[in-house]
């Protein structure tokens, strides 16, 4: 399968451009003019790599990446930008950003750079294959010999409603052949909420016990919005899935579900 690419750019020529050379190499890509079409193809797709202008009329590149920390935090950033200054490359990269590359720069400096950013994402990604793999080996070793671990090395298995299983460990929620599997992000949200079951959080605490930093009362709602949706869209796969999380208008969000008996 080929990677999919999302290009963000507010100049069409150079968008354009960047996506015939992308496709004239087998990748599938989508375009974004600005950033708030950008978070919301973020939304509903998988993507592998983006490639980010940092400088656009709604958001510049800086706010994007903050919130794809939340929305999308596997998916790689290759920041372009025609203004190159030190501080401004030390600040993408201190918000996540994979590589940072001026424009104009070759359709070959370009691809190499994707190139290396997308094997940087597979590499990781087979990391936590191997990791989940090993502590699943160890965890069955261990109940064969009759060991029992402290309970961070349990798996955390719990059980949702309609018979809907949650696994916090290995970040899986599953019913019968119905599974989905969560971003890191993802599952510490859901954590949270299943951890604080029929509590109201408000959007800056549920920012906190996610990210671990805090963010102002009115930047809150904005950066949850978009992980949120993320995380109904697959919570809807299961029974009355998309209802277990509900807004409290002008307050935060609660966990409402009905507690399985």
């Amino acid at each position: 399968m080929s990677a999919k690419i999302l290009v963000v750019d507010d100049d069409e020529i150079t968008r354009n451009t960047l996506a015939e050379i992308l496709m004239t190499e087998g990748y599938e890509v989508l375009e974004a003019g600005h950033g708030a079409d950008a978070l919301t193809k973020l939304e509903k797709e998988d993507i592998d790599l983006m490639l980010l202008d940092i400088l656009m009329p709604d958001m510049n590149g800086i706010e994007i990446l903050r919130e794809v920390e939340f929305v999308s935090p596997e998916t790689k950033v290759i920041m372009l930008t025609g203004h190159a200054t030190f501080d401004t490359a030390v600040n993408a990269l201190r918000h996540a950003a994979y590589d940072y590359i001026t424009k104009p720069s070759s359709a070959q400096e370009i691809l190499s750079r994707i190139a290396n950013g997308l094997a940087r994402r597979d590499e990781e990604r087979h990391k936590r294959i191997l990791i989940s793999q090993i502590e699943d080996s160890l965890l069955q070793l261990k109940e064969a010999e009759g060991i029992t671990g402290t309970a961070k090395h349990k798996r955390q298995v719990i059980s949702m409603p309609d018979g809907v299983m949650l696994d916090l460990a290995r970040r899986e929620i599953w019913r019968g052949s119905d599974k989905e599997r969560l971003t890191p992000t993802e599952g510490k949200l859901l954590e949270v909420f299943v951890t604080n079951w029929g509590r109201v959080l408000s959007h800056s605490e549920l920012v906190f016990l996610v990210q671990g930093y805090e963010v102002a009362d009115w930047e809150a709602p904005e950066v949850l919005r978009p992980l949120i949706s993320r995380l109904r869209r697959k919570l809807a796969v299961f029974p009355d899935g998309e209802r277990w999380i509900s807004s409290v208008r002008g307050t935060g969000y609660i966990f409402d579900a009905q507690r399985p008996l």
